[in-house]
This record gives structure tokens, C-alpha cells and sequence, in this order.
């Protein structure tokens, strides 16, 4: 057997305001109604229920007998609603999606983003390591950290430059020393490099004066800079990376950048959202904090 329609919201609410009120009027401010118009939602609903719910007094109504037993009634799933409603708010609000490209990911986020939760412990974080692009309308984001030239994003997003993606090439101490050291830029030629095609590589050596043909060489692909730097510490090659991530890896001695000379080709990692977003707390705090985070990155650029 189906379940009959429910009546309209709007005589709901309207039944409720006035029954908590014990007021036509007082329902009518509270819900920005005329009184007119709520007398009329709660005889539609006194139609539907098929008897008084209010006795009509010359200056007050009265809940009738069967109106005291349908308020409480009524007043419980209103609440329950709001309940839902909230902690479903709180969710959200207490949740941070950010999609972010899987270089960034590794080798700043990751080894930083505990700074940002112990400043904002009532947020938590999700992380979606991922290079391929979010639809903000569609899909659960709320920010995305993406590689892409000056000038970028579009004007429906907001877009914050965190860092230039300047690239140099870098190596492990190992590799290097089985040529008996890298001494000059020419060098490099003599040992595999993780993707010859990049074109990093063409745009480094043009700088360092050095002639370089791609296409004399096996044209391996890793298709990201993270792989290509795990490629380059485990001594399969050298890998043309952005320097400014891996200066743990430097120190620690993982990684050697044997010269100071670095390319830029007009890239860099941005911050964007869609910008109809831009005054929502949670973004605002991430915003913020990750833009102080990576000042170093770009004093003296």
C-alpha cells in the first residue's frame, strides 16, 4: 500500500511556528509570512488532517485536542531535521578536500601540513594525490594545489603562485663518482639521464652553453617529477627537478645538485579554488597558513 503524500512544508512549518508560539502573528514574524498567510497554510493542513487543529479565540488561538497531540509530534521532526542538517554542516565545515599534484604532495606538503593541523585542530584533512584536473562543481574539492603557467589559473578561480618551478639537474653522489665526479656541465651527458626528453633538459643545457641532442638518446618516461627524483637516489639516472624540494634529500646526501645555474620556464605550483569560495573559513585558514608556509620558497626569486 503506498504511503499518502505528506502535506506541504510550508503548512508544516507554519502549524508548528504558530502551535510553539500560541500566535498567528508571532509565526508570521518568525517566518516572514503575512498572519493572513498563515491562517490559510494551517487550513490547508486542518483540510489534509480533516479536523481543528487551532480554536480560534477573539484574541489568542488555542491548540485544539488534536493539535496538542500532532505539535509535539511535529516540533520533534523539525528538530531532527535541524540536527541532521547540522552535524552535517559540521562535517563539511570540519573537513578539508584538497586535490593535489603528487610532486607537491611528497616533497613539501606532506613533510609541513602537521605545522597546519596542530594550528587548526578542529579541521580535518583529506589529501587526493592526483595530477589529473577537478571539476570544484562536481566533485568533493575544496582546493587544488596544480603546476601551471604565469598568468594561470582563469578568472572564475582564485590563484595564489606558492613556488616557481625552477629546475636543475641533480644526481646521486654514487653516479656521479663513477665517472670520477661531475665537473662540469658536460658531464651529465656521460651518464643515463631519467628523461631525456623533458625538455628541462634541452632548456638547462642551452643555459649552461652545452649542445644537446634529445633524440640521440633512449627516451625513457616516468611522467612525474617524484618518480624521476626516486629514479634519481636510487643511481638510474639523472633527474632535472625542482630544487626547492628536495633540500632534505640534499642535506641528507641522497642527492647531489652539482651546479648552481637553474632554468625557469614560466612555471610554477599554484594554489586555486573556485572563487565564488573565497570567503569560506576552512579556506581561508589553509589559504593563509600555506601562503606564510612557502614564503621561503619565493624570497630572492
Amino acid at each position: 500500500m503506498s504511503t499518502p503524500n505528506l502535506p506541504p512544508l510550508t503548512a508544516i512549518r507554519a502549524f508548528e511556528a504558530a502551535a510553539r508560539h500560541l500566535s498567528f502573528t508571532r509565526a508570521a514574524e518568525e517566518l516572514g509570512m503575512t498572519q493572513a498567510a498563515v491562517s490559510y497554510q494551517i487550513k490547508v493542513l486542518e483540510e489534509r488532517v480533516g479536523a481543528p487543529l487551532f480554536l480560534r479565540q477573539a484574541r489568542q488561538v488555542a491548540l485544539s485536542e488534536t493539535g496538542a497531540r500532532l505539535a509535539p509530534e511535529v516540533t520533534a521532526a523539525f528538530e531532527m531535521l535541524k540536527t541532521a542538517f547540522a552535524e552535517t554542516r559540521g562535517r563539511i565545515d570540519g573537513m578539508l578536500n584538497i586535490s593535489v599534484v603528487p610532486t607537491f604532495a611528497s616533497y613539501w606538503l606532506a613533510r609541513h601540513v602537521g605545522e597546519f593541523q596542530m594550528a587548526h585542530p578542529q579541521l580535518a584533512l583529506r589529501l587526493d594525490s592526483s595530477a589529473r584536473l577537478v571539476d570544484f562543481a562536481t566533485e568533493d574539492v575544496d582546493l587544488g594545489i596544480r603546476s601551471g603557467p604565469e598568468q594561470w589559473p582563469s578568472p572564475e578561480f582564485e590563484g595564489h603562485l606558492l613556488l616557481k618551478a625552477r629546475f636543475a639537474p641533480m644526481l646521486s653522489p654514487a653516479l656521479a663518482a663513477s665517472i670520477g665526479g661531475v665537473h662540469e656541465p658536460a658531464d651529465l651527458l656521460k651518464l643515463p639521464l631519467t628523461d631525456a626528453g623533458d625538455p628541462w633538459f634541452e632548456q638547462w643545457f642551452n643555459l649552461a652553453g652545452v649542445e644537446y641532442d634529445s633524440k640521440s638518446r633512449p627516451q625513457s618516461q616516468f611522467g612525474a617529477q617524484h618518480l624521476e627524483a626516486s629514479a634519481a637516489m636510487a643511481g638510474r639516472g639523472v633527474a632535472m627537478l625542482t630544487p626547492a624540494f628536495y633540500s632534505e634529500e640534499i642535506a641528507a646526501g641522497r642527492l647531489i645538485q652539482p651546479f648552481e645555474l637553474v632554468g625557469y620556464d614560466g612555471h610554477g605550483y599554484w594554489l586555486v579554488y573556485p572563487r565564488s569560495r573565497r570567503t569560506i573559513p576552512k579556506i581561508r585558514m589553509f589559504r593563509d597558513w600555506i601562503l606564510e608556509a612557502t614564503k621561503p620558497l619565493r624570497e630572492g626569486e
